[in-house]
């Protein structure tokens, strides 16, 4: 390939590159020839090559896959969350809330309609912006933040990462990664390097090994963290707040999607002198996926950045939606519900995995709306045992970071809304799937 690549400066490597592609010469997916032998064979210097490659990956051209070095980008596809299209099976990998826990809006829509709001007038409603206030403050013991109301976790980390950096900018990822969280830094351009993860946590090496990789932003799950259900202890998170003390302008996004029904206290990489940051709730899991609103509390200097991206006009969040969730928020029965949902929640998957524990199938019990179940053998290899039983489960190898890993040895199910008697089904499926 490097023998159809022609120029002498970065500018014209770059555009034998694009005008390759373009001709459909170079698919997505092909693989660039190594900066070191692409400048020996056009007879440049390396850091010619170096430059070339770089604005490739600023114009999203190409992406850096690490150890398994340059390819060209595409549309590539990655696993989403939620139910599969097209399938007669039962489907244990969707990752769904139950509906029948989510509070009925029905009540609090009547309530909402009011003065309309017009262009120039600010984009968070005064009430919702009180509240997120003082619900944040509880947990995120900096002295100074702002608020942001954006349409969704997803998109206020989308928007966070793109106020901050550049293509092919480097970002830790833990690994196994929530499927979201691959797509939107893939979308982005941006380089994902993987952070171990562990029943308590991040590791601290691995987010040690990323900073010294050069890594511009770090996205952590504190507590039921997607796919593992681990939540970050105390301890773990000192650990990692010590790391991060030589690198206040790193910016850490916290996506605390589980906090109103989580059963672990929330603890932070957040240290009170860290300069970027951004702790953002959103409340799909509790109030429902349709209700596509998130809280982002940041320092000033990101706020003013996410202000700039969200401003009347152009893309703010609908003061309808913003009134009807703080209105589902600060309502007894609603609450109520949540609560009850918390409880429901912890107690299914509890004892879902005390049926497999019988079976000795034994893993930790961990938080969140799925759980992350070890196997003996590979993951892929069960889940097509349990296909044939009429079961669609979702494998670890989806959340993988690195494809070249080995294969997965896990399965994330959501059985929390399975009957008692389909649970017991499901538990004898698996455990004549793993034999």
């Amino acid at each position: 390939m490097s023998d159809q690549i022609t120029g002498t400066t970065a500018a014209d490597i770059s555009d034998s590159v694009r005008d390759l592609r373009d001709r459909g010469v170079l698919r997505p997916g092909s693989a660039l020839p190594p900066v070191r032998e692409l400048a020996s064979t056009l007879g440049v210097n390396r850091n010619t090559a170096v430059a070339a490659y770089r604005q490739l990956a600023q114009a999203g051209i190409v992406v850096s896959r690490g150890r398994a070095g340059t390819v060209i980008t595409g549309h590539e596809s990655v696993a989403q969350e939620g139910y599969a299209s097209d399938t007669v099976l039962r489907d244990v990998g969707t990752g769904n809330p139950d509906p029948r826990l989510i509070p009925d809006p029905s009540a609090a829509l009547a309530t909402v309609a009011g003065r309309p709001v017009l262009y120039g007038e600010p984009v968070i409603d005064r009430g919702l912006d009180e509240w997120a206030r003082e619900w944040i403050a509880q947990d995120l013991r900096h002295p100074d933040f702002g608020i942001t109301v954006t349409s969704g976790a997803v998109d206020a980390v989308e928007r966070l990462l793109a106020q901050a950096l550049m293509r092919d900018d480097a970002v830790a990822l833990e690994d196994p990664c929530f499927l979201a969280s691959i797509h939107t830094v893939r979308l982005g351009g941006y380089r994902a390097v993987p952070v171990p993860v562990d029943d308590q946590g991040m590791t601290v090496e691995g987010l040690r090994a990323a900073l010294d990789a050069g890594v511009r932003a770090v996205i952590c799950t504190p507590r039921a963290q997607n796919p593992t259900g681990a939540s970050l202890t105390a301890a773990r998170a000192a650990e990692l707040r010590a790391v991060l003390v030589d690198h206040p302008y790193v910016l850490i996004i916290e996506d605390d999607h589980f906090s109103m029904l989580s059963q672990r206290p929330y603890e932070s990489l957040i240290g009170p002198n860290h300069r970027r940051f951004a702790l953002v709730r959103s409340v799909s899991k509790f109030l429902g996926p349709d209700m596509c609103l998130a809280i982002a509390a940041t320092d000033a200097t990101t706020a003013e950045r996410l202000a700039m991206r969200l401003s009347p006009g152009t893309t703010w969040v609908s003061h309808l939606l913003q009134r009807l969730t703080l209105t589902q928020l600060t309502d007894a029965s609603a609450a109520a519900k949540i609560a009850d949902a918390r409880k429901h929640y912890a107690s299914r998957n509890a004892a879902f995995a005390s049926r497999l524990r019988e079976e000795g199938l034994d893993f930790p019990v961990t938080d969140g709306l799925s759980l992350w179940i070890a196997l003996p053998k590979p993951a892929r290899l069960v889940a097509e045992k349990l296909m044939r039983r009429g079961w669609l489960a979702r494998t670890g190898d989806d959340f993988a970071l690195d494809e070249r890993a080995d294969p997965s040895h896990h399965l994330r199910l959501t059985v929390h809304d399975l009957s008692d008697e389909d649970a017991e089904t499901l538990v004898a499926d698996l455990v004549a799937a793993t034999r």
